[in-house]
């Protein structure tokens, strides 16, 4: 017999408006590791107009900086995250670890 699995989806919110879940989260951390909106937004599959709602989104929401784009073309252009994006993804990343300790707690005991 197959043993059941739990599934869950975790995002945090501010007056019932998305922060971050995993889709922002991944986006995120496309722009730190290309250092483009454009290339991030490509890579995991959105729109670049769809990648700059959300992150203007987040922003708002936060009421905090979390890319700095510098333009210039491709040899002086780009993007980064400011501290409050890094902390902010280190948050999410300790909830969601918890929540997926918890589930193999409750898995194993199930």
């Amino acid at each position: 017999m197959k043993k059941n699995e739990i599934k869950y989806k975790v995002w945090l919110e501010r007056d019932g408006e998305i922060i971050i879940g995993l889709g922002r989260d991944k986006l995120l951390r496309k722009i730190q590791e290309t250092g483009s909106i454009k290339k991030a937004a490509e890579s995991i599959g959105i729109s670049y107009k769809k990648a700059l709602e959300y992150i203007k989104a987040m922003e708002k929401r936060t009421g905090k900086k979390l890319v700095e784009t510098k333009r210039g073309g491709k040899e002086r252009g780009g993007s980064t995250l400011t501290k409050d994006a890094l902390d902010l993804l280190e948050k999410f990343e300790k909830i969601k670890a918890e929540f997926d300790n918890l589930v193999k707690r409750l898995e194993s005991n199930g």
